[in-house]
């Protein structure tokens, strides 16, 4: 069982469900505490991540929306931590680098997967612009 890294909080199921994901295709979802904004206030939603940062020793969260209940209650809890780093609009792909940056600190790991999670979209179709080349994309599908 590996330590926890990080925290994923949103809106539902998302965050069991994503880590899920994460365990499945890589078996590190232990590295990932979830927590769900259904049912809380904005208060409740900040103590609750507050108190699971304190208890877990983990200074990085990721949620699911930029402007989303967890993600103010995760801003205004920032205020007083430092260290802590936030990830707004977190992806699998995203949480799938996080998991397996071994040897980078969260912090660094978090900055990292942000960028492997913007450049793993994509769009398929007529109407799609060209994938970029590169070690994300590789030119028209």
């Amino acid at each position: 069982m590996s330590e926890p890294r990080a925290v994923v909080a949103g809106h539902g199921e998302y965050a069991s469900g994503i880590i899920s994901a994460v365990q499945q295709i890589t078996g590190r979802g232990d590295m990932l505490i979830a927590v769900s904004g259904a049912g809380r206030s904005a208060a409740e939603i900040e103590a609750l991540i507050r108190s699971t940062l304190a208890e877990r020793d983990v200074r990085v969260i990721f949620t699911d929306l930029h402007a989303g209940s967890c993600s103010m209650a995760a801003r205004r809890l920032m205020r007083g931590i430092e260290d802590a780093v936030l990830v707004c609009g977190a992806n699998l792909p995203t949480l799938l680098d996080f998991v397996m940056a071994d040897g980078l600190t969260p912090q660094d790991a978090a900055t990292r997967a942000l960028e492997r999670g913007r450049g793993a979209m994509m769009m398929v179709g007529p109407s799609a612009p060209p994938a970029p080349a590169g070690p994300t994309g590789g030119g028209t599908a």
